[in-house]
């Protein structure tokens, strides 16, 4: 069954992509949901196995899966919490196979925390920061660092975190009181002057 949309091309809804997915088998829709997700989901992963290479793998194992699962997908509801859990399942098992991590986590922080402001204080004061986050995020287990990436970094409530996680709203809460307090160690630690902030992160 053809899809008829006069939307062009890059502007179909999900819905109407997971359609076309499923009707017809259309590779273009999957590369076109692959492209809308793709940067925030690998940054999200990224966020949480701090490694590149696993991050790419978490990211494409997760557009496969999407694949797979199309049919069962409910159009009329969000895609983008599907694509999360499936994210963080998906980091947490690899994390599990895999050996300490070794790499600097510097690279991280810049993709996560990147900008178009150019000025040299504001580089400056976010390469200060960038580096308390790593800190952070490298004494944190996966289970913190995915509620901090999703709550920080993407905007979600803790509702909607719970959601993506399937797991109780206190459990998130508390996870991110702890992730929070670390931060805020570490804030301290760094003598930052003025109030801590972070991007709207103030405690």
């Amino acid at each position: 069954m053809a899809i008829a949309d006069d939307q062009p091309q890059s502007e179909r809804s999900d819905a109407v992509l997971l359609e076309a997915i499923t009707a017809n088998n259309d590779m273009l829709a999957l590369q076109q949901l692959f492209d809308r997700y793709r940067q925030q989901l690998f940054q999200t992963a990224l966020g949480i196995t701090r490694d590149q290479q696993l991050a790419e793998e978490v990211l494409q194992d997760c557009f496969y899966r999407l694949y797979r699962h199309a049919k069962k997908l409910d159009g009329s509801m969000p895609l983008a919490p599907w694509l999360y859990r499936v994210t963080v399942n998906l980091c947490y098992s690899r994390i599990k196979r895999q050996r300490p991590w070794y790499e600097p986590f510097h690279q991280l922080a810049e993709r996560l925390k990147a900008s178009s402001r150019s000025a040299p204080d504001v580089v400056a004061e976010r390469r200060e920061m960038q580096d308390v986050v790593r800190q952070t995020l490298e004494r944190l287990s996966p289970q913190h660092r995915a509620v901090l990436v999703l709550h920080y970094f993407h905007d979600y409530s803790l509702t909607e975190i719970a959601e993506i996680l399937e797991c109780p709203e206190g459990t998130i809460k508390s996870r991110l009181f702890y992730a929070r307090k670390i931060l805020k160690e570490q804030l301290h630690q760094a003598v930052i002057e003025g109030e801590p902030l972070i991007d709207g992160i103030s405690f």
